[in-house]
Protein backbone atom coordinates (compact mmCIF):
# COMPACT_ATOMS: atom_id res chain seq x y z
CA UNK A 1 0.00 0.00 0.00
CA UNK A 2 1.18 3.27 -0.80
CA UNK A 3 1.47 6.23 1.65
CA UNK A 4 1.66 9.61 1.60
CA UNK A 5 5.67 10.16 1.94
CA UNK A 6 6.00 7.67 -1.45
CA UNK A 7 3.37 10.29 -3.13
CA UNK A 8 5.45 13.10 -1.71
CA UNK A 9 8.50 11.60 -3.33
CA UNK A 10 7.19 10.88 -6.32
CA UNK A 11 5.70 14.98 -6.94
CA UNK A 12 9.43 15.85 -6.11
CA UNK A 13 10.43 13.47 -8.83
CA UNK A 14 8.28 15.18 -11.22
CA UNK A 15 8.93 18.43 -10.48
CA UNK A 16 12.79 18.15 -10.60
CA UNK A 17 12.28 16.64 -14.35
CA UNK A 18 9.98 20.13 -15.08
CA UNK A 19 12.78 22.21 -13.72
CA UNK A 20 15.42 20.32 -15.69
CA UNK A 21 13.02 20.63 -18.68
CA UNK A 22 12.91 24.34 -18.26
CA UNK A 23 16.53 24.77 -18.80
CA UNK A 24 15.97 23.50 -22.90
CA UNK A 25 12.56 25.71 -23.50
CA UNK A 26 15.45 28.47 -24.25
CA UNK A 27 16.81 26.32 -27.40
CA UNK A 28 14.45 26.63 -30.84
CA UNK A 29 13.01 23.72 -32.66
CA UNK A 30 15.46 23.15 -34.70
CA UNK A 31 18.35 23.79 -32.38
CA UNK A 32 17.01 21.02 -30.49
CA UNK A 33 16.20 18.43 -34.05
CA UNK A 34 19.79 18.85 -34.44
CA UNK A 35 22.03 18.86 -32.06
CA UNK A 36 21.93 14.77 -30.79
CA UNK A 37 22.76 15.74 -27.35
CA UNK A 38 20.28 18.51 -26.79
CA UNK A 39 17.80 15.77 -28.71
CA UNK A 40 18.44 12.93 -26.63
CA UNK A 41 17.85 15.03 -23.08
CA UNK A 42 14.34 16.56 -24.02
CA UNK A 43 13.32 13.12 -25.04
CA UNK A 44 14.59 11.39 -22.16
CA UNK A 45 13.76 14.34 -19.68
CA UNK A 46 10.16 14.34 -21.44
CA UNK A 47 10.08 10.61 -20.95
CA UNK A 48 10.84 10.59 -17.28
CA UNK A 49 8.22 13.17 -16.56
CA UNK A 50 5.53 11.80 -18.20
CA UNK A 51 6.51 8.50 -16.52
CA UNK A 52 6.80 9.97 -13.04
CA UNK A 53 3.25 11.18 -13.65
CA UNK A 54 1.54 8.11 -14.20
CA UNK A 55 3.74 6.44 -11.94
CA UNK A 56 2.61 9.34 -9.17
CA UNK A 57 -1.39 8.30 -10.52
CA UNK A 58 -1.18 4.92 -10.17
CA UNK A 59 0.07 6.00 -6.59
CA UNK A 60 -2.91 7.58 -6.08
CA UNK A 61 -5.04 5.24 -6.51
CA UNK A 62 -3.20 2.69 -4.37
CA UNK A 63 -3.46 5.39 -1.62
CA UNK A 64 -6.71 5.77 -2.19
CA UNK A 65 -7.95 2.53 -2.70
CA UNK A 66 -9.50 2.94 -5.92
CA UNK A 67 -10.02 0.33 -8.40
CA UNK A 68 -7.17 -0.94 -10.03
CA UNK A 69 -5.86 0.43 -13.79
CA UNK A 70 -5.91 -2.07 -16.52
CA UNK A 71 -3.85 0.30 -18.55
CA UNK A 72 -1.36 3.80 -17.98
CA UNK A 73 -4.54 5.97 -18.91
CA UNK A 74 -6.81 4.41 -17.10
CA UNK A 75 -4.90 5.93 -14.22
CA UNK A 76 -6.19 9.28 -15.29
CA UNK A 77 -10.08 8.09 -15.98
CA UNK A 78 -10.19 6.53 -12.41
CA UNK A 79 -8.97 9.49 -11.09
CA UNK A 80 -11.83 11.64 -12.91
CA UNK A 81 -14.31 9.13 -11.88
CA UNK A 82 -13.10 9.40 -8.27
CA UNK A 83 -13.18 13.45 -9.06
CA UNK A 84 -9.71 14.02 -7.84
CA UNK A 85 -9.17 15.67 -11.93
CA UNK A 86 -11.58 17.54 -13.91
CA UNK A 87 -12.63 15.56 -17.49
CA UNK A 88 -10.39 18.41 -19.34
CA UNK A 89 -7.26 17.46 -17.65
CA UNK A 90 -8.08 14.09 -17.54
CA UNK A 91 -8.01 14.06 -21.65
CA UNK A 92 -4.85 15.93 -21.53
CA UNK A 93 -3.15 13.51 -19.05
CA UNK A 94 -4.26 10.76 -21.55
CA UNK A 95 -2.43 12.70 -24.19
CA UNK A 96 0.34 12.68 -22.38
CA UNK A 97 0.64 8.98 -21.83
CA UNK A 98 0.26 8.34 -25.93
CA UNK A 99 3.09 10.90 -26.25
CA UNK A 100 5.22 8.60 -23.88
CA UNK A 101 4.14 5.59 -26.17
CA UNK A 102 5.40 7.37 -29.08
CA UNK A 103 8.84 8.42 -27.46
CA UNK A 104 9.25 4.95 -26.07
CA UNK A 105 8.24 2.97 -28.84
CA UNK A 106 8.55 4.78 -32.14
CA UNK A 107 11.48 7.00 -31.24
CA UNK A 108 12.46 7.04 -34.78
CA UNK A 109 9.25 8.78 -36.02
CA UNK A 110 9.07 11.26 -33.58
CA UNK A 111 7.66 14.59 -34.93
CA UNK A 112 9.02 17.03 -33.81
CA UNK A 113 6.73 20.07 -34.11
CA UNK A 114 4.32 17.41 -31.18
CA UNK A 115 7.72 17.50 -29.07
CA UNK A 116 8.69 21.23 -29.21
CA UNK A 117 5.27 21.52 -28.50
CA UNK A 118 4.85 20.17 -25.13
CA UNK A 119 7.97 21.21 -24.44
CA UNK A 120 6.75 24.29 -25.07
CA UNK A 121 3.39 24.42 -23.60
CA UNK A 122 1.69 20.98 -22.50
CA UNK A 123 4.52 20.63 -19.27
CA UNK A 124 1.50 23.34 -17.67
CA UNK A 125 -0.82 20.27 -17.48
CA UNK A 126 1.57 18.13 -15.40
CA UNK A 127 1.50 20.99 -12.98
CA UNK A 128 -1.82 21.58 -13.38
CA UNK A 129 -1.97 17.69 -12.33
CA UNK A 130 0.54 18.02 -9.39
CA UNK A 131 -1.27 21.03 -7.86
CA UNK A 132 -4.58 19.57 -7.18
CA UNK A 133 -2.64 16.40 -5.96
CA UNK A 134 -0.64 18.14 -3.32
CA UNK A 135 -4.16 19.29 -2.24
CA UNK A 136 -5.38 15.90 -1.16
CA UNK A 137 -2.56 14.15 0.34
Amino acid sequence: MTNSKTIENKISLVKKYIKILDNYKKYSKDEIQDDQTIKGAVERYLYLSSQATIDLAEAIISYKGFRKPTSMSESFSILNEEKIIPLELTNKMIGMVGFRNVVTHDYDKINYDIVYDVLQNKLEDIEKFLKIIAKII
